[in-house]
């Protein structure tokens, strides 16, 4: 019964996307980007005499998740094949062009039929499905047919169905896998309580990936400029929900400097930050020697510069947890930048609250509450630097997952 109620949700997703899809552009992609995809398949992998790797991502979170351990594989294995699959647009049309993959595609709805011809067609020598998604059909045609399954970086809590008294369906997807590589022992807990026994703790892998890419950032001499000798507070993807806190203590700051990267970089989004502000700004695309030395904030209205921003700062803001979901803290937390953030679900992120718990990161829900962050970080240089001692030591702590899979994957990886 379970299996006809699973494979009747499942089309009945695909009914509502499909009749989505002409008014909605994210359903749309959804939608074309699988039309025909089975007869490119075969085109692509008709010729393929080399082992294949296929990697599954839901999106591009997961993909950055599981981005390390597919370099690891690159420079283990280069002689491989790399596919990777997307369930989400998201994830798909920003990672369709990643160089360091031979073929990128949607994954088809998961069917009994469309797991069947998939794997018929790729074949693939090792399936890793990367923290969330488990289709049914596509790992129980995998487990099938004996190719090793794992899973990466999983993260499970006690509110999903595999743990509710009528979970037993998904209960045994999980079954299905080989070896599942969790982030934390809270999940591997979990897991031996429902009797999966085939359950690892490896870390989070996005430490690895984030101390790989601040290990060698990209320099802004204007930056520099602007920081030098100054206190400075970057605040990495900020939303207005995120400004309406922000703007009361930016625009009476004398003795702070602010690097803002919003969210959104589009010019009606960056006008609106404009209205907001009090203090000489400039845009970072307007910038010049001249300018930056008479300007208290830097607006940064262009993409591909954050990451590497927190260098020139000492503790940062952190958007998100009032709109769609807090975003990457690590990259400001690498550096040693004490983080401050709402505090709306933060249950989804664990590095949050466990940075809280220590002492390196401070979340708030009103305004009383960032104003006492603000001012203990930005007045109290002991307790600013010890925030910063603990960030960078719960880096180390955590680093080392990729590794830790790649050596339990030797006996297939050898």
């Amino acid at each position: 019964m379970a299996i006809i109620l699973y494979n009747l949700s499942v089309r009945f997703y695909r009914l509502v996307i499909g009749l989505v899809a002409p008014f909605n552009e994210k359903a749309k992609k959804f939608v074309n980007g699988r039309v025909g995809i089975f007869d490119r398949l075969a085109k692509d992998f008709s010729d393929i005499k080399k082992p294949v790797i296929w990697f599954h991502c839901a999106s591009l979170g997961e993909f950055e998740q599981g981005r390390p351990v597919i370099e690891a594989f690159l420079n283990s294995k280069p002689n491989n094949k790399i596919l990777i699959t997307f369930f989400s647009p998201s994830g798909y049309e920003l990672r369709k062009n990643y160089t360091e993959a031979d073929f990128v595609y949607y994954l088809p709805i998961d069917t009994k039929k469309n797991a069947k011809r998939f794997l018929d067609i790729v074949n693939p020598a090792l399936v890793i499905f990367v923290k969330y998604e488990f289709w049914y059909h596509y790992l129980k045609q995998t487990s099938e047919r004996k190719i090793p399954l794992y899973c990466i970086s999983a993260l499970f809590n006690e509110k999903q169905r595999f743990f509710k008294p009528n979970g037993g369906f998904f209960r045994k997807t999980l079954n299905l896998f080989d070896h599942i590589f969790v982030q934390n022992e809270k999940s591997e807990k979990l897991l031996q309580q429902i009797n999966i026994k085939q359950v690892s703790v490896a870390g989070d892998t996005r430490f690895d990936r984030v101390v790989d890419t601040v290990s060698n950032p990209k320099h802004f001499p204007l930056v520099a400029q602007f920081s030098q000798n100054e206190l400075v507070m970057v605040i990495g993807s900020c939303w207005p929900s995120d400004m309406a806190f922000l703007f009361p203590i930016i625009n009476r700051s004398e003795n702070v400097k602010f690097i803002i990267a919003p969210h959104d970089v589009s010019e009606n989004s960056i006008k609106q930050l404009e209205k907001g502000l009090k203090l000489p700004h400039c845009r970072i695309t307007e910038a010049t020697p001249e300018n930056i030395d008479q300007s208290r904030i830097i607006i940064i209205n262009t993409i591909g510069m954050l990451s590497s921003l927190y260098q020139y700062g000492q503790f940062s803001y952190i958007g998100g947890a009032f709109g769609d979901g807090l975003h990457n803290i690590l990259e400001a937390v690498t550096f040693g930048l004490p983080v401050i953030f709402g505090n709306n679900n933060l249950e989804k992120f664990p590095e949050s609250l466990a940075l809280i718990e220590k002492g390196g990161a401070f979340s708030f829900t009103q305004q009383s509450e960032i104003e006492e962050h603000f001012a203990k970080l930005s007045t109290d240089t002991n307790f600013r630097n010890k925030a910063s001692e603990i960030c960078k030591t719960y880096i180390r702590e955590n680093t080392g997952a990729t590794a830790k899979i790649m050596d339990s994957l030797t006996q297939w990886n050898k």
